[in-house]
Parts: structure tokens; C-alpha cells; sequence
């Protein structure tokens, strides 16, 4: 028997250089992770100090208190395409979040077979429409039809641009739920619209938040349907069939114009868009980190 064991190979040896040779994969790999996670923040943090750096010292009480007073030159300041995306986004969001929040509820609760799919399959589709083009429509639809750029033009095509965002994620937010929930409200006897609105609803709201903070975050960033819908107006916008400007849109024509003055407008506006957008994500993040702990 000692023979046999001393002159044959160890099965411990073995064992621990596959132990030996996994762990090595395990930091090969773990390192790679790492690496490919710097290079990736390479392009966010050098596009965050670019604007920073540019943007920061062309932030003042002026610019964000004045109205644009001309085009391209200097003075006035952004106070009219501020109020102008707040009110063009606030519209898209009272309109696309409804629809988008019914039409996940209807696929995650009473979406079955063949309509569900092709629900399912539009979605997905308009969630990936190049901007341009859901812009162009907006312009088709609404601005030939009533003669002139609005407000309401641009909220209606950045609204098509956030249904079908809305609408995955209060899908994938209710099929979190467990299904123990919804069995233990219709045992109760609960009719199923019940159940859904008030039990469903109220257990997934903290995901129904994070992804409407997202598809607000997403259209606040929109350029392209803005460019061939709001008119691009200097004035501040008085209603929903007025022209207006917006923070993209001075980023745009401020960047493309080639004079200095329009140019540190532009970054401004730009700060003042990259701020805004980092407040959401970082509200969005938070929500869900509560959510975890919970």
C-alpha cells in the first residue's frame, strides 16, 4: 500500500495546481475587468473636465437670468432656452409617461400572445429610431399642419421618443414583483384592476421612478427633433403653440457658429445640461441603492 501510493502521482499535487491555475484565471481576468472599466472612463471623465473647464467660468448670474439677446454676439444670457427645455420636456414627459407607463402595465399584467409581441416588438423598435427622423415626423405631423414651430411640436416628438423608454422599463419594473403579491391580493378577493393599481403599483414604484428619471434624463439631452421643430426663438416661449429655444439647441448653433461669444454661450449652456443630467442619474442611483437595501 505505501508502495502504491509513494510510487504513483498524488492526487493532492494535482488538486491544488488546478486550485493554482484557477485562481491565476480568476486575477487574469479580474485584472482585464479593471482595465477595461479605466478605459472606458477615459472618454467620460476627459469629456467632463473638457466642459467643466470650458464651461465653469462662462457660468454667471447674467447668463442665467437674461434672455439671449442676439443670435451669435455676445450678451444676454440663456435664460429663455433654460425655461424653454424645461417647458419643452416638462410637456413630453405629462404626455409620453402616461402612455408609456399604461402601455408596460398592459404588457407586464394583461399582455398575452400575438398583441403583446407586436406591443412588445414596437417598442423596441422606436426605442432605437434615430432622433432625426422621429424629429422629421414631429415636423410632418405637427409644424406643416399648423404653420408654424412650437413648443408643443418639439415636446410632441421628444413624447414619441420616451413611450416606448417608459414603456420597457415599467415592463421589467413589474415583473420584479413577485407573483406571490398579486396571488395574495386576488385572494383577498380583489378585482385584478385592484390588484394592479394598488398592490402591483405601489410595490414596484421605485423602479416605475427610476425609469421615468431616465427617459427624462435621455429627451433633456435631445438636440436633433428640437432643431426642426421649436424655431429656435431668442424670446422667452409664452405657451405650448409659441416658438422657443432650448439648452441643446444654443449648444448646437453656439458650436457650429465659429464666433467666440456664441461658442462660450454654448459652453455654458453646456454645463448648465451636464449638471442637470448628472442630478438625475445620481437621484436615479440613489433611489435604486435604497431600493437594494430594503
Amino acid at each position: 500500500m505505501s508502495v502504491g501510493l509513494t510510487g504513483g502521482s498524488n492526487p493532492f499535487r494535482s488538486v491544488s495546481r488546478r486550485d493554482t491555475i484557477r485562481k491565476w484565471h480568476s486575477h487574469l481576468m479580474l485584472v482585464l475587468c479593471i482595465g477595461a472599466v479605466l478605459i472606458a472612463l477615459i472618454p467620460l471623465l476627459s469629456i467632463l473636465f473638457e466642459v467643466f473647464r470650458q464651461g465653469l467660468p462662462a457660468l454667471s448670474y447674467d447668463l442665467l437670468t437674461k434672455r439671449q439677446y442676439f443670435q451669435y454676439f455676445a450678451g444676454g444670457g440663456i435664460a429663455n432656452a433654460l425655461w424653454g427645455s424645461v417647458l419643452i420636456v416638462g410637456t413630453a414627459s405629462l404626455i409620453g409617461m402616461p402612455i408609456g407607463i399604461l402601455a408596460g402595465i398592459y404588457l407586464s399584467e394583461y399582455g398575452q400572445g400575438r398583441p403583446a409581441a407586436v406591443v412588445r416588438f414596437f417598442a423596441d423598435v422606436f426605442a432605437e429610431f434615430p432622433s432625426i427622423i422621429i424629429g422629421l415626423f414631429a415636423y410632418g405631423v405637427i409644424v406643416v399642419w399648423t404653420g408654424h414651430f412650437s413648443v408643443f411640436a418639439g415636446a410632441f416628438a421628444l413624447s414619441v421618443m420616451l413611450v416606448p423608454i417608459v414603456t420597457r422599463t415599467t415592463e421589467e419594473a413589474l415583473h420584479l414583483v413577485p407573483d406571490s403579491v398579486r396571488e395574495a391580493g386576488l385572494a383577498l378577493g380583489l378585482p385584478r384592476w385592484r390588484v394592479t393599481g394598488s398592490v402591483v403599483l405601489r410595490a414596484a414604484k421605485g423602479g416605475l421612478l427610476t425609469g421615468s428619471l431616465l427617459g427624462f434624463s435621455r429627451i433633456f439631452g435631445e438636440t436633433a427633433p428640437l432643431v426642426v421643430t421649436i424655431g429656435g426663438s431668442l424670446f422667452f416661449a409664452k405657451g405650448l403653440d409659441d416658438t422657443s429655444s432650448s439648452l441643446t439647441y444654443v449648444v448646437w448653433r453656439g458650436a457650429t457658429s465659429g464666433i467666440h461669444a456664441a461658442e462660450v454661450r454654448a459652453w455654458g449652456a453646456a454645463t448648465v445640461l451636464l449638471l442637470v443630467v448628472l442630478a438625475i442619474n445620481i437621484s436615479v442611483r440613489v433611489i435604486t441603492s435604497r431600493r437594494a437595501e430594503r
